[in-house]
């Protein structure tokens, strides 16, 4: 049995979090003072006690999020509850690469918060706040989509930011164009429309701003061997270290490809998938994605009886 990991993205992120990781793992522990230190302010007083509207924030959320994930990995992997052996792949959804960069020994924890410290300002500084957002539709065909994006660029720039599982997908843009969607749903016949607890549209032509500012930053970063390989989100297929720095300029820019991308692990062996970090978001598309394979999210401790 090929097994994998994956982590979590932005929109994941919920006040509490990990505490109560926090609260019985000293390497958990050590794990946010770090993310504190790095980021040179208290994130992990938002992320236990603070408010949820700041926690969404794009600067607070990526940091949060990937330092949350890394953390109950630490935990599972400091009482070999898991090994490095025990798993043979890594991805993640958007954000969600650079823990998975973490994870498979590619580079530090430290480097990553650094880097999301880049990168989240520069994508939060792309638009003013409240100006573009990201707004999912569940249960529309191709049909339905190519008509949504038609209609509300009417209102807006519009773009597919996210293809997250068969029926479900994510689009970004202005604002303008969201609340039209929003509105007309039912005219638009999409079944379910969410908008997303994300504070900027991601993964489209919006970002040149931030991605431009993130190449010279990746520049800096040597990326080591990784351990095991990381499905990518730009390719929806494994990569090297080689390629990395260039894979996360373009994230930026380009629509996640996480349906391809868990198709890919499946077609290539893979039959467990492990989501590590907050929520299960990506446990539940995977189970929209194949009934054949099993999938299942570590967020609280009370999930650790999930590995056997």
């Amino acid at each position: 049995m090929k097994t994998a990991l994956i982590f979590p993205g932005q929109g994941s992120q919920y006040i509490g979090m990990g505490k109560d990781f926090y609260d019985e793992f000293e390497i958990v522990r050590e794990t946010f003072v770090k993310l504190d230190q790095i980021s040179g302010r208290k994130i992990s007083n938002l992320i236990f006690s603070g408010n949820g509207d700041s926690l969404s924030e794009t600067e607070n959320s990526q940091p949060a999020i990937m330092a949350t994930s890394v953390a109950i990995l630490n935990a599972l992997i400091s009482k070999n509850i898991l090994q490095f052996n025990s798993f043979q792949a890594v991805a993640g959804h958007s954000l969600g690469e650079y823990s998975a960069l973490v994870a498979n020994g590619s580079i530090t924890f430290e480097e990553s918060v650094h880097l999301l410290k880049i990168r989240s300002k520069a994508m939060q500084e792309s638009m003013p706040l409240g100006s573009g957002g990201m707004i999912a539709l569940i249960g529309c065909d191709h049909e339905i989509i190519s008509e949504v994006l038609e209609k509300a660029s009417d209102y807006g720039k519009i773009y597919i930011s996210n293809d997250n599982a068969l029926g479900q997908v994510v689009l970004s843009g202005e604002m303008n164009s969201i609340d039209y969607i929003l509105s007309n749903k039912k005219n638009l016949r999409i079944r379910k429309a969410i908008k997303l607890s994300v504070s900027a549209p991601f993964h489209c032509e919006l970002m040149e701003h931030a991605s431009n500012i993130l190449r010279s930053e990746v520049k800096k970063v040597k990326f080591k061997n990784f351990n095991v390989p990381l499905y990518s989100n730009v390719t929806s297929v494994a990569c090297n270290h080689d390629e990395i720095s260039d894979l996360l300029v373009k994230q930026v820019l380009s629509k996640v490809r996480w349906r391809e991308t868990v198709e890919n692990m499946i077609s290539d062996g893979f039959t467990k998938f492990i989501e590590i970090g907050p929520g299960n978001v990506l446990t539940n598309l995977i189970k929209r994605i194949s009934n054949h394979v099993e999938s299942y999210s570590i967020s609280k401790v009370e999930d650790l009886k999930k590995i056997g």
